[in-house]
């Protein structure tokens, strides 16, 4: 389909980086994998505008573009599927998702479960690129098989073993509900994890490059991504935008909801970012595909209370939607629990922090910023009597 973006909405020009981030306007690296232009609200993987790719591809082509630099020959794409067919995991693995589920997070589960798929791994300290990308496309294939069962057992249900022959969406989307999603649900879903797939330096990814550059491999780099992933000024933000939502409750109730957390200096979740000063040329996709299941999804209306809280953000504090607001109203319109939202974003990233620890490993170099210190003047150290 054809996204509905007829221009790119800009805000004012601000100078300079952003004073309340740190490392705003640092670069740290470079890259040939994403590409950022702050002022117009244009993200690019390996060149191909964010719009283009979400309107076109597919999740495994844009993965297989992320890892490799190209979007692949369907020669390559199939033999690329294959690859992320083989979704099952070692069995040594489910102990450890089987018996915490009910007392596990869904990010803590993730975190875990990547560490322990290191003890079975055949080259488990290696980085070099063949050991790393066979790596990246194993955990691109396990981690939504090991999201699924934890969920399944959470909600006392069986799991569901994945299907070699159905694609990324579909097959996480059965594997989740027990039973087979629409092709609408699919596609809108397929969508998302290209959108959350990349997005140059941030955080989670500048965590899993500084783990790279020690030379540590590919598991213990995402392990830490995941760590980095999971707070609510990140991965979790649109969890914490959907709760906002809730806490809003209906349409009625957005402006004053708005108004009290711009008065207390809450976060509006959902809005603004780090980087752009025009719209998140995500959010527009995303707020589209919301609105396919917005009239069939019952109350309350998760799309009207975001769109009304999308208006209040603006006309109270010119703020602009960020790639959570929409995220999470989609995710919910697919059945998807809030606590998994963190999850997917992960499940999807780990194409984005896979790519840079090969990029990393490239031609690596260690990470080692410096600090300024502001604590005290010299001083003696003072003379103790017996």
């Amino acid at each position: 389909m054809r996204w509905n973006i007829a221009a790119r909405v800009q805000w004012p020009v601000m100078a300079g980086p952003k004073k309340s981030v740190q490392l705003s306007g640092v670069t740290v690296a470079q890259t040939a994998i994403s590409s950022i232009e702050p002022d117009l609200g244009v993200l690019r993987y390996r060149g191909y505008d964010i719009t283009d790719l979400a309107e076109h591809s597919t999740y495994e082509e844009v993965a297989y573009l992320l890892l490799e630099g190209d979007l692949p020959t369907s020669e390559q794409l199939d033999a690329f599927k294959e690859e992320l067919s083989q979704r099952e995991f070692p069995r040594a693995l489910c102990p450890i998702i089987d018996d915490n589920a009910r007392d596990a997070s869904p990010m803590e589960t993730l975190r875990t479960a990547v560490s322990a798929l290191s003890f079975s791994d055949p080259a488990e300290a290696a980085i070099d690129r063949d050991s790393e990308r066979r790596k990246a496309a194993q955990l691109i294939a396990q981690l939504p098989t090991i999201l699924a069962r934890y969920e399944r057992i959470r909600e006392g249900e069986q799991p569901v073993d994945p299907d070699a022959t159905l694609s990324y969406a579909e097959n996480f989307l059965t594997m989740l509900r027990g039973e087979a999603p629409t092709a609408e649900e699919v596609h809108a879903f397929d969508v998302a994890m290209i959108l959350h797939a990349e997005h140059e330096m941030n955080a989670s990814t500048f965590t899993a490059r500084v783990v790279a550059g020690t030379d540590a491999d590919m598991h213990s780099a995402i392990v830490a991504a995941i760590c980095a992933l999971k707070g609510p000024k990140h991965g979790a933000a649109n969890l914490a935008a959907m709760e906002m939502m809730e806490e809003f409750g209906s349409v009625d109730h957005v402006a004053e909801g708005v108004r009290h957390r711009l008065e207390q200096r809450k976060p509006l979740y959902g809005f603004g970012h780090p980087l752009y000063r025009a719209m998140d040329p995500r959010a527009p996709i995303l707020k589209e595909l919301s609105a396919q299941f917005a009239d069939v999804a019952g109350e309350p209306n998760w799309y009207e209370i975001a769109c009304e809280a999308e208006r209040q953000a603006q006309a109270q504090k010119g703020l602009w939607t960020n790639v959570d607001l929409f995220s999470g109203v989609l995710y919910r319109y697919l059945g998807i629990p809030n606590d998994l939202f963190p999850a997917l974003f992960q499940c999807s990233r780990v194409a984005g922090q896979a790519a840079h620890v090969l990029e990393q490993h490239g031609d690596n170099k260690i990470i080692r910023p410096s600090a300024e210190y502001i604590g005290p003047e010299p001083r003696e150290f003072p003379v103790r009597t017996a």
